[in-house]
């Protein structure tokens, strides 16, 4: 029953099954599927789905791999124009089945996945064992990372595009004051606060009620979901009221003997789907907006090379030296549609390391 009522109010079911079939049509059906949040907190017709993709092992060609998943992308996003947003960007990662059986997947980010198709089984054990690892340094960097983002001044309602969204723009526009700010600092917050990894949004705003501020995440749960609301500008108002008081219950900065894992998986995982989403963003179908995407991506190559260059710092191993190589291959500036095509450009042309770098540590 949850299953068919599910399908019925969200098209986020059925566009997780177009997308898997359309991996197999590009000859790249993945091992398993998955997507970032809990099916409840993604709200039609706003959210978008961020796709994870599973491995049984690497493939081949890496580049070759890439051009076929943004194919396999372009194809789906073809299909309604509705996908333009709900599809904005081909997947955030990709991994290998043994990656995650040996916890090589940040815990913290691995806790928010829902899947999409797979083996529930293995599923199930990987969330399980995501929820009862011990809290660590990596994951005082994940939360305070979603944070560093956007408080003290940092979010920018100006910044969340408007130009693949097609239905209720109103409503877009306080979808993204309490989903794509509130509800995510409210998360980060609850997980530092109670040293737990939140699987989702709405997990986190039902379950975290600190003393006075009770009131905060009844409403916002309510208004996430809410069609006809105040004022932009009021609600704004009351979103930075909530995440100040939030923030208060901010515990100090954990100290933890351990570093961060010591390997360069994530950002590896990050990295192996970079070709396919420059590939979409430089050619996306007509009539769809990717500028203020390849704009994105800047934030997030800056941080992939000081994470490699952070795990490659004293050049000890291999792999280590391997990083470093490839953290000189990101952009160190700007993104803008010519860097990224100066950047497929200089990833063909050193091929070898690429996919040296895409395959280092991959568990046999």
């Amino acid at each position: 029953m949850t299953a068919v009522l599910s399908a019925k109010v969200s098209p986020y079911v059925q566009l997780g099954i177009e997308y898997e079939q359309e991996l197999g049509i590009q000859g790249i059906p993945p091992a398993m599927l998955a997507h970032k949040w809990q099916p409840a907190d993604l709200l039609a017709p706003h959210s978008d789905l961020d796709i994870r993709i599973l491995l049984a092992q690497p493939p081949q060609n890496w580049w070759e791999w890439n051009h076929r998943l943004a194919a396999a992308h372009t194809a789906v996003v073809s299909q309604e124009i509705v996908n333009r947003r709900l599809l904005e960007h081909p997947p955030g990662f990709a991994f290998t089945l043994p990656e995650v059986d040996q916890r090589r997947v940040s815990s913290a980010e691995l806790a928010t996945w829902s899947m999409i198709s797979g083996h529930r089984r293995t599923f199930h054990r990987w969330k399980s064992r995501a929820q009862m690892a011990p809290w660590s340094r990596a994951d005082e960097l994940f939360y305070r990372g979603i944070l560093d983002a956007r408080v003290g001044g940092r979010y920018r309602l100006s910044a969340d595009s408007t130009d693949n969204v097609h239905i209720d723009l109103p409503g877009y526009r306080r979808h993204c004051v309490v989903w794509h700010y509130l509800a995510p600092c409210w998360f980060a917050i609850a997980s530092l606060a109670t040293r737990t990894r939140c699987p989702g949004k709405f997990a986190a705003l039902a379950q975290w009620h600190p003393p006075g501020l009770e009131h905060y995440g009844q409403a916002f749960a309510r208004q996430a979901r809410d069609q006809h609301s105040r004022p932009i500008a009021s609600l704004l108002r009351q979103a930075h009221a909530a995440v100040t008081a939030a923030m208060r219950h901010l515990p100090a900065t954990a100290e933890h003997d351990e570093a961060p894992h010591p390997t360069s998986t994530m950002t590896a995982g990050m990295l192996r789907v970079r070709v396919a989403r420059w590939l979409y963003y430089l050619d996306p179908p007509p009539g769809t907006a990717t500028a203020y995407l390849v704009r994105r991506e800047a934030r997030e190559l800056h941080a992939a090379a000081a994470a490699l260059r952070a795990f490659a710092s004293n050049q000890a191993t291999g792999e280590q030296r391997l990083a470093a190589r490839m953290a000189d291959l990101l952009p160190a500036g700007p993104t803008t549609e010519r860097v990224l095509r100066d950047t497929l450009t200089t990833w063909h042309r050193h091929r070898t390391l690429v996919e040296d770098f895409l395959n280092a540590g991959v568990p046999s």
